[in-house]
This record gives C-alpha cells, structure tokens and sequence, in this order.
C-alpha cells in the first residue's frame, strides 16, 4: 500500500535535475563530480536525501543552495571515508621491504598521500618511515577533499575501539615493534604521538580541479579512483604521473590499477598483488 503513514516515499532526481545538481556543487561551492561515476554518486546522494527527508531533485537543490551548513553535511555523504590504519596489511609490507630502502637513498623524500581521509593509513606510513629511520628527512603532504576530514586529521586523535583490530594490521604488515608505543590512551581514544605526526602537512586538494604542487618520490592514492570514470581517471593519472619523479613510485588501491589506463607503459611494477608501481626513467 502506498499511502501507510510515517512510510517517506523513495527519493527520485531526474536527469535533468542531477545536471543542475552537479553544475550547483561546480559552481557555487567549487566541487566538480561531473567524473565521478553516477551509479556510485546517485547511491550517495539518495542516502543523504533519505537521510533528509528530500524526496526530489528540485528540493534538495534548493535546501543545498540555502545553507552552507547542509552542504557540508552532503560532502561527508558523498566523500566516501573508509580507512583504517595498516589497511590490506600486504602493501604496508611491500612498501617496507621494496620501496623505503630505495628512498633511503635520497637525502630528502617527499610523499604526497593523496585522498588521506581522517589520516590513519597516513599515520601507518609515518610509523614505517620512523622504523625504517627516515621519518626525519621525510615530509609527507596528505591531501583531501573534504576540510572536516582534514581537521579530525590534524588532531591525531583516533577511536579506542578500533585499535585492537589496528594492532593486528600492524603485525600483519611485518612491523616487528609495539604498536602501542605509537599512541597514548585517552579514554575511549588514543593520541597518535606528535613525533610521528610532526612530517606530515595537511592540505586541502581536489583531484579534479587542482594542479601538482611538488615533485614527489612516493605518491599514495588507494581506493580513490575506483569512484572516477575513466576519463577523470586518466586524468588524475596524469596529475600524479607530473608530479613524481624519475623512478619514484606509486601506490593504488587494491582494486585499481595503472595497467588498463593510457600510462601503462610509463610504468614497470614493483608488486602487482597490492598495486605498487615505478615510474620509468
């Protein structure tokens, strides 16, 4: 029965209202996701719609338009946060073992972690490079898109309840210390410590609109581009393939890969199983 009391009625946008939702996220708020891919985009947006009661494209516009603060709270919606500290344990190995005793070699790294999120898999790259002893000569520029996320990132305060499934990604990814000598326990969360937070600058970045800003030895972008089309991807490609260095290396998600885009041949692998790459000279 349609008509049951307290039952809202299934959020619908048509395609004419999905284009003027996108050219109002463009070009009032700065935000293009004209490349993303829509069947992951619209399940987002009707999440948030039913979350807020929309049941049209014309009234979410329209909400969105009015106040900024709605806004923010669609962005977090549609910026997917899924993160963990040493998530897919294997490629933390890998960057251990194949990739950190090559930037050993260079008096000064630079690392951009792109898409960084709340900050915990840019946490656990600090924690190698500590062990590894170049977390000194090391600056690492993580980047998001969404400001909030980029906030709690900053604070290095994460949830208590998670770290017992951290400290096993941890050993998993052959660290061989005491995880918790990295953090301090603050009731129901733990502060990451300042000596391991202290080589990373935060900054806000769309990989969509935004240009390079560095040339960089190790570029980090996991779990990103699996929401882009192809276009945006060979785009964002590009960005990265700019940015690094001769011979420097790049990290994907574990369902990504370089091998079926346009600059498959700019690159040789370094372990196929967990997406880790080198740029050729």
């Amino acid at each position: 029965m349609n008509n049951v009391i307290g039952l809202n009625p299934k959020p619908q946008l048509s395609t004419q209202a999905f284009e003027q939702l996108l050219h109002l996220l463009h070009h009032v708020y700065g935000y293009d996701f004209s490349g993303y891919s829509k069947a992951s985009l619209l399940r987002r947006i009707y999440k948030f719609m039913d979350v807020q009661g929309v049941t049209d494209g014309q009234q979410l516009i329209q909400l969105l338009a009015g106040d900024t603060s709605v806004f923010h709270s669609f962005l977090e919606t549609i910026t997917v946060n899924v993160t963990e500290m040493f998530r897919d344990p294997g490629f933390y190995k890998s960057i251990r073992e194949k990739v950190l005793p090559v930037l050993a070699t260079y008096p000064q790294i630079n690392i951009w972690h792109a898409g960084c999120s709340t900050g915990e898999e840019v946490f656990s790259l600090c924690i190698l490079l500590y062990e590894a002893g170049l977390l000194h000569r090391t600056r690492i520029y993580a980047t998001d898109i969404n400001a909030s996320y980029l906030e709690k990132a900053r604070t290095g305060v994460l949830p208590m309840t998670h770290m017992r499934e951290y400290t096993l990604n941890y050993q998993q990814s052959g660290c061989t210390g005491d995880f918790s000598d990295y953090y301090t326990a603050l009731y129901d969360h733990v502060l990451i410590h300042r000596e391991i937070r202290e080589r990373v600058v935060f900054l806000q970045h769309n990989l969509v609109t935004d240009r390079s800003f560095n040339e960089f030895q190790l570029i980090l972008c996991r779990n990103v581009m699996i929401y882009f089309n192809k276009q945006l991807q060979n785009k964002v490609l590009k960005l990265f393939h700019e940015s690094l260095s001769s011979l420097g290396f790049i990290g994907l998600g574990m369902k990504e890969s370089l091998l079926f885009s346009e600059y498959r041949s700019k690159y040789s692998v370094v372990d196929g199983s967990v997406k880790i790459f080198r740029k050729k000279s």
